[in-house]
């Protein structure tokens, strides 16, 4: 039999105890500055990237940033900061998290920890003008593909290589990120490209009819709010303000605004990624 309770004075009130009250375990120095610093590096729509028109700072990382810091009852004051320079950033204590595409990598956690707030996987494409030479995966080897030098895409695409392509293995070009890997492929001087399926259909969206998909993603992994390691307060502080905006629906709605739904996860982990 479904409940009776309606929106009472008491049914509210025994409602909003459910609501876990995270902001009440910030460390002392953010609650005293009333923010939380986050280094971003605008360059990786549709996390986060500048408004063409506006020149505002937006996406999927930054609403997340300004709904988890509403939980926390601060303010986000965010930092442009060099991607190579984040994890410094955060060992010196500049910044008190990076929010901005920073996949949890296991190679990674010796300088920080990570809060997994979305899933992902590495994608081929290739101009769509080009997509029936690629009809299947195989069709890559020995051929160029491109992807960002600082990512973990290299070593993903050599295993791939490595597994399926036997004598003919695929040639990297190393780029300066994956908006240039996309320079470069539509230049022609690569066949396909790499990125992640996190930011790819958001990309096709925004230029229809340019790219097609090869195959299946290569693998998985998981995004996350990296953290200083020796920071176990500030990381389950905000896995469980995440918990609670997937709990009221606020992560939901943010992910369908940014073409996000099929990424999503259901609870936040603290360094699950491999």
């Amino acid at each position: 039999m479904k409940s009776l309770c309606t929106m009472t004075i008491s049914c509210l009130a025994a409602t909003l105890f459910t609501i876990p009250v995270v902001a009440e375990t910030l460390p002392d120095r953010i609650a005293a500055r009333g923010s939380l610093i986050l280094a971003v590096t605008p360059n990786y729509p549709p996390l986060e990237f500048r408004d063409p028109a506006s020149n505002a700072l937006t996406g999927f990382d930054v609403d997340l940033g300004e709904a988890l810091a509403r939980k926390l009852g601060v303010k986000v004051d965010w930092q442009e900061t060099a991607f190579e320079q984040m994890i410094p950033a955060l060992g010196t204590g500049r910044v008190d998290a990076i929010l901005s595409g920073m996949s949890d990598l296991a190679s990674r956690h010796p300088a920080a920890s990570f809060v997994d707030y979305l899933r992902s996987g590495p994608q081929f494409f290739a101009q769509a003008s080009r997509a029936a030479e690629f009809s299947d995966m195989q069709a890559l080897c020995g051929k160029s593909v491109g992807a960002s030098r600082r990512t973990s895409f290299p070593k993903e695409i050599a295993a791939w290589s490595d597994a399926h392509c036997g004598g003919k293995p695929i040639n990297f070009v190393g780029t300066e990120g994956s908006a240039d890997a996309r320079t470069q492929l539509k230049q022609g001087r690569i066949d396909a490209a790499v990125q992640g399926n996190e930011t790819l259909s958001y990309v096709m969206a925004q230029e229809p009819s340019v790219y097609a998909t090869i195959g299946e993603p290569i693998g998985a992994q998981l995004t996350g709010i990296a953290i200083s390691k020796d920071d176990a307060a500030l990381q389950n502080t905000v896995a469980g303000a995440l918990d609670s905006l997937i709990a009221d629906g606020t992560y939901k709605a943010l992910l369908s605004k940014w073409r996000l739904s099929s990424n999503g996860i259901e609870k936040a982990s603290i360094n699950a990624g491999q």
